[in-house]
């Protein structure tokens, strides 16, 4: 099934998502949204794009991925003075909890506006938040928007398989062991060897558990590889998702992937995030009737977001 190659991309521009952050000087700092923004405007994709405002997730929407006591103990961190949401990464204050719900309520309104058929592609640069599980924050993660797209593409939109595919340079963990026993999410995640980087897993063994065994691929790499061994191992992915055979694909593309990240070592260039863009828009039209929703993810050096997320909306601009 192709797309129909008339459609604008719909691309996420809003203050409310940029209010997502920890700071000035954090490595998820409150200045990412506007990078990537200033960066695209001048890669001139001019009607090619259509930007979509944020819109905040319900608590019903946010309990399809989290529990109910882990979304109360955020809404109530955030009015207290000097919490964290977890061990020490993820500071809580007020504000926070509404500019998180705002992220995952954006996702979800690009999700309902491709399966309404308003457009085949989407991006969102401040999404992605890949480390947080269903019952606890992690890795500057408050709520897994990933996670939570997933459960309302099936809940809402009636689909049963979907592909999330994880580039960031960290292990997608918090969407790894939320679906590990799921047969219906088919996971493909590239990230730098758990055993130099936070958070610790991701290893090649994890494939899956009971019914779901096989339909999750974990790819760790050693530091410095580079675009050679990604385009290596991303034969392994098309391989991968092409069997999966889903009607729907998620796309964490992390830029910290890229190098001269302050925190990771991978080392890819922009061409690594363009080539996965691109040859995951013609698996969508294969499958998924064009169908896939590009998150930004991490990403510490604002150039290398900038020019990352850049390459991919400008390949889904290109697939249309």
């Amino acid at each position: 099934m192709a797309s129909s190659g008339t459609q604008a991309v719909f691309v996420a521009k809003d203050e409310r998502i940029a209010a997502y952050g920890f700071g000035e000087g954090h490595p998820f700092g409150l200045d990412r949204h506007a990078a990537f923004h200033n960066e695209l405007a001048r890669a001139g994709l001019g009607g090619g794009i259509e930007f979509v405002p944020a819109r905040t997730a319900s608590r019903e929407e946010l309990l399809a991925f989290h529990t109910p006591r882990y979304v109360d103990f955020v809404a109530e961190a955030c009015n207290a003075e000097g919490m964290f949401l977890d061990g020490g990464d993820t500071p809580a204050f007020p504000g926070l909890y509404e500019a998180a719900a705002d992220v995952a309520g954006t996702t979800l309104a690009l999700v309902d506006l491709i399966m309404g058929g308003g457009a085949g592609r989407a991006f969102t640069p401040i999404g992605g938040l890949h480390h947080a599980g269903r019952d606890h924050a992690a890795g500057f993660c408050v709520f897994n928007d990933c996670g939570i797209a997933a459960e309302i593409l099936r809940a809402r939109h009636g689909l049963k398989r979907i592909a999330y595919v994880d580039i960031d340079a960290h292990h997608g963990d918090g969407m790894y062991y939320a679906f590990a026993a799921d047969p219906d999410i088919y996971i493909a995640d590239i990230h730098e060897d758990g055993r130099a980087l936070f958070p610790g897993t991701g290893h090649r063994n994890e494939i899956g558990t009971g019914a779901a065994e096989g339909t999750k691929l974990n790819i760790p790499l050693r530091p410095r590889m580079g675009d050679e061994k990604f385009l290596q191992v991303w034969e392994d992915v098309e391989v991968f998702i092409e069997n999966a055979q889903p009607e729907f694909i998620l796309f964490q593309c992390g830029a910290d992937s890229i190098a001269g990240d302050p925190i990771t070592h991978l080392e890819f260039t922009p061409a690594a995030h363009a080539h996965a863009a691109r040859r995951l828009c013609a698996l969508a039209d294969k499958h998924c009737d064009g169908r896939i929703l590009g998150m930004g993810g991490g990403g510490y050096n604002r150039d290398n977001l900038a020019r990352g997320w850049t390459a991919v909306v400008q390949e889904f601009v290109r697939a249309n």
